[in-house]
């Protein structure tokens, strides 16, 4: 006689439901700061109802069937919340594989004198929540790699912030690695400003550029020129000795960019350009 997975599994969802919540709330990775009993309690037996009506009269293993889409939905909603929040992949796969151990157990214990269905009904579950598992982890993933991307255009954006130091003067300092697309974003800033606030000289300060090749110099050329074409002058500060030397080695050419050690230096000569000078106020003048 046939058995309905489907109909052990709805007169045993009270035992298969606390099984899966005892089984996950006793898992050392699970972070109770994240989510509440009764949050975890309403996720699991949303997911239980949804997953035993589909299970009814089907006997595919595959999560890819169309009958399992709103199964899936339910999971891909989970791992996307569950990123956002901060979840581990581990934490995750957690809550999917300590259903399949409640579920295996209930039906071993209702299913002990059919060895041979047993079986057969065991592979079945284990191959179609490990195939959602999967798809619940390529989910999460995804999402972690969202969040990743987001994360880093926006501390490219603060990391290269364009300051106003004088009238007429914008400096640019720059920290860390100077790649393609962070290279972009100075230009893009930069060059926007300098029409925003009608600037002519603009520094490009690499003191807190940790090294200097090839790649990073032609990064630096790029600017320069796309400054110029605006109409204004580049300088570039922060040229340490091993930046120099760096430099020399690798045959870069920079002789036709206006160059200084610190961002102080760098200052002072575009205040010459703009024919300013600044000057120390003597004590009885601030008096007077």
């Amino acid at each position: 006689m046939p058995v309905d997975i489907s109909k052990i599994l709805s007169k045993k969802k009270k035992q298969i439901l606390e099984t899966w919540i005892n089984g996950q709330l006793a898992n050392e990775f699970l972070k109770e700061d994240l989510i509440g009993s009764e949050e975890l309690r309403n996720q699991s037996e949303e997911l239980l109802d949804a997953l035993i009506v589909k299970i009814s009269g089907n006997k595919s293993d595959r999560s890819g069937d169309p009958d399992f889409d709103p199964v899936l939905e339910l999971l891909n909603g989970l791992a996307i919340t569950r990123a956002q929040k901060g979840y581990s992949p581990r934490e995750t796969g957690v809550f999917i594989f300590a259903l399949k151990e409640a579920i295996l157990k209930t039906l071993s214990e209702e299913m002990a004198n059919d060895t041979r269905v047993l079986y057969e009904e065991s592979l079945r579950i284990s191959n179609l929540l490990d195939n959602l598992a999967i798809s619940t982890f390529e989910t999460f993933i995804r999402s972690r790699e969202e969040i990743i991307l987001r994360q880093t255009d926006e501390i490219t954006e603060i990391s290269t912030p364009v300051i106003r130091v004088w009238n007429g003067i914008l400096a640019v300092p720059i920290i860390g690695t100077l790649d393609s697309s962070r290279t972009q974003v100075v230009m893009e800033n930069l060059l926007s400003q300098i029409v925003e606030t009608g600037s002519s000289i603009a520094i490009l300060d690499i003191s807190g550029v940790p090294a200097v090749d090839s790649l990073v110099a032609q990064h630096l050329i790029k600017t320069v020129s796309a400054t110029r074409l605006m109409g204004a002058e580049c300088i570039i500060s922060g040229i340490r000795p091993e930046i120099a030397q760096t430099v020399v080695h690798l045959g870069i050419d920079l002789s036709g960019i206006i160059t200084k050690s610190s961002l102080a230096s760098a200052l002072n000569h575009a205040l010459s350009i703009l024919k300013l000078e600044v000057r120390k106020v003597s004590k009885e003048i601030r008096t007077a």
